[in-house]
């Protein structure tokens, strides 16, 4: 209770803060704000910041993009995009955000220890805060009035259940990102319900050639394990070459999509894929930052709002597969 009194509080100052500023411009402010939320994408042109651990070649975060530009087009929006993957580097991408004074900020919280101190600088310049994909737990506690994705760890317990489904009985768990906390998460909660032996293999996710040998290596050092578990799409393209590589029969599963993975379950070489719908997260954070300025509304009620997890197989693949070729799945 106290956690949601301190998300409430927070709210009401940025709605407050929004809310003179609209009223400061002219007199007749009040009436615009009103006229904004009355009529869509028609209100006052707002900049807002989507800043990313993502690393370069994944392509989940094309369709976070996706989800936030189109959510932006409907809003008025100008939307600006920047990433690191490096949790230092990635607070550096916030200030600059907050240097350029943005309407709103969206941020994710793989590393959420690197991000603290720079989120209480936007909460200082009444800059609102939205946090998507990672860092549930601390998104509150960091000054953000919403969090869009999924539960990392009810995720990884239905990745586990699918492990086990598939017959698996000794698994690896990819891990791309060391420190990011939503990987380790999954992985940690696959091994509660996998019922198996899992293991998890750190990767040098930035280096899709060191990925692929490392999880060849694995498996060629122990044939005993017949399951794979990656935490995204391209590194499950990746496992898929390394079990032919190794001769090994070990099954695949992986978190999020894109086209190419969708064929691949299509086609059996990939048995599941856990999806939190990536479109929805950018779509809704911006969404959000837009309703919070022109009509003082949270999402969720400053609780995390779940985006996933569903499960993708060959049984659904084919309802999908049309999202997925346009990019938003």
């Amino acid at each position: 209770m106290k956690r949601m009194a301190g998300v409430v509080t927070r709210v009401a100052a940025v709605a407050s803060a929004m809310a003179l500023t609209l009223g400061g411009c002219s007199s007749s402010g009040g009436k615009k704000a009103e006229q904004a939320a009355e009529a869509g994408g028609a209100g006052p042109r707002l900049k807002i910041a989507m800043i990313t651990h993502s690393g370069p070649g994944d392509t989940f975060w094309d369709i976070v993009q996706k989800g936030a530009k189109a959510a932006a087009a409907k809003d008025n929006v100008e939307f600006l995009y920047s990433a690191d993957p490096d949790g230092g580097k990635q607070a550096q991408l916030v200030q600059a955000a907050i240097d350029q004074k943005v309407d709103g900020i969206i941020v994710t919280l793989a590393k959420p220890d690197a991000l603290k101190d720079v989120l209480a600088k936007a909460e200082a310049a009444n800059i609102p805060v939205v946090s998507i994909n990672s860092g549930a737990e601390e998104s509150a506690e960091l000054g953000a009035v919403a969090h869009f994705g999924q539960d990392e760890t009810i995720a990884g317990e239905a990745a586990g259940e699918q492990l086990k489904k598939i017959g698996a009985t000794k698994a690896i768990c990819v891990v791309h990102e060391q420190g990011n906390v939503g990987h380790e998460a999954r992985c940690a909660g696959a091994k509660k319900t996998f019922g198996g032996r899992l293991e998890n293999l750190y990767v040098q996710g930035a280096n899709m050639p060191q990925v692929k040998s490392s999880i060849t290596a694995k498996l060629q050092s122990d044939p005993d394990i017949d399951g794979i578990l990656t935490l995204g799409a391209p590194f499950a393209a990746t496992a898929v070459d390394s079990v032919k590589e190794a001769d090994s029969s070990a099954k695949i599963g992986t978190f999020d999509l894109n086209k190419d993975l969708i064929a691949s379950i299509r086609d059996g070489s990939i048995w599941f894929a856990v999806d939190q719908q990536p479109y929805l997260q950018g779509y809704l954070a911006v969404e959000e930052l837009w309703l919070l300025k022109t009509n003082g509304n949270v999402i969720g009620g400053g609780r995390p709002v779940l985006t996933g997890p569903a499960i993708v197989t060959k049984d659904n693949a084919d309802a999908i597969a049309p999202f997925a070729d346009r990019g938003t799945r």
